[in-house]
């Protein structure tokens, strides 16, 4: 118990520093102290510096060892605050290094004023009175032309239908100028696959003019019917053959068509003289096609679907 009460009080001793200046007779630690007074003799010391001492001492090693902690974040906060204080004052001097003019208006006259710059290696300064365009007599009226150029522009071709198939799209094109009035190049196909029966005529002007990627109805009816029922859908209907892909409409016992049903071919090729080759199909070729010549007068007598 004793020993433990010795440790105790110890460990709770004041370190103070009256005790190393003052008289004491603890052996040798009070003869190591008094050594460090000058001429060997006992000094007293104030006893107001003493307590002063005494308050800024730290008590314990945790004590100073916090105390070395604080002052290193001291320094660090001090350090990074002064950083700031540079980037800051770099900053400003930019600022106002990039100053814009100083505008004072009075009475319809503007003073502009620019803060002097280093251009190339010379400080520039300006200064510029500007009077209103009233004063001066201008005004903003005026004209304006395209010039002698007016005359050629075609203006036809400003406004074009936007044509759904591209392949129209260049027929339409080719016969720019020839087109009926009113003609609508994305009129009603009547397309909705093939309904005609294998080998037929109709059958091969179908599968033909699908290879060509060109536009054709299903239920047109008999050869001899085709026209009309194309006239109706939209397309282009007259006695001209203009491209290939286009549909030859035969009337009923015309050049050898059936009496009853008329007949159809596909345009093949249109030569200089006006003539023109065919490809028809017929029930009793079986699927395969022939081929026949007309002459441009023979031509003239039958009708042709365009587009």
């Amino acid at each position: 118990m004793g020993h433990a009460a010795h440790k105790a009080t110890r460990s709770q001793h004041r370190f103070s520093v009256t005790d190393v200046f003052s008289k004491s007779s603890h052996g040798a630690h009070a003869a190591h102290a008094m050594r460090s007074v000058s001429a060997g003799s006992a000094a007293a010391i104030d006893p107001a510096l003493a307590a002063k001492l005494d308050e800024v001492a730290p008590l314990t090693r945790r004590a100073i060892r916090e105390s070395a902690r604080a002052a290193r974040r001291k320094t660090r906060f001090m350090a990074s605050g002064s950083f700031v204080a540079l980037a800051g004052a770099a900053t400003g001097a930019i600022s106002l290094s990039d100053m814009g003019a100083v505008t004072s208006v009075a009475s319809g006259t503007s003073t502009v004023q620019q803060a002097g710059r280093t251009g190339t290696g010379s400080v520039v300064s300006r200064s510029q009175q500007r009077t209103s365009l009233g004063s001066a007599g201008q005004t903003s009226s005026g004209n304006w032309s395209l010039g002698a150029s007016n005359s050629d522009l075609d203006v036809s071709q400003m406004s074009q239908t936007t044509i759904s198939n591209p392949v129209v799209a260049k027929l339409v094109e080719s016969d720019r100028n020839q087109l009926p009035s009113g003609f609508d190049p994305n009129h009603a196909t009547g397309d909705s696959g093939n309904q005609y029966s294998f080998s037929q005529c109709t059958w091969w002007a179908y599968v033909r003019r699908q290879q060509l990627g060109l536009p054709v109805g299903s239920h047109m009816g008999d050869g001899a019917q085709w026209a009309a029922s194309a006239r109706k859908l939209g397309y282009w209907v007259d006695s001209t053959p203009r491209h290939v892909g286009d549909v030859i409409v035969f009337q009923r016992g015309q050049y050898g068509s059936s009496t009853v049903y008329g007949h159809v071919a596909i345009v093949e090729q249109i030569n200089d003289d006006g003539s023109i080759a065919t490809s028809e199909c017929g029930a009793a070729l079986q699927g395969k096609t022939v081929s026949r010549t007309f002459t441009a007068d023979q031509a003239a007598q039958l009708q042709f679907i365009h587009y």
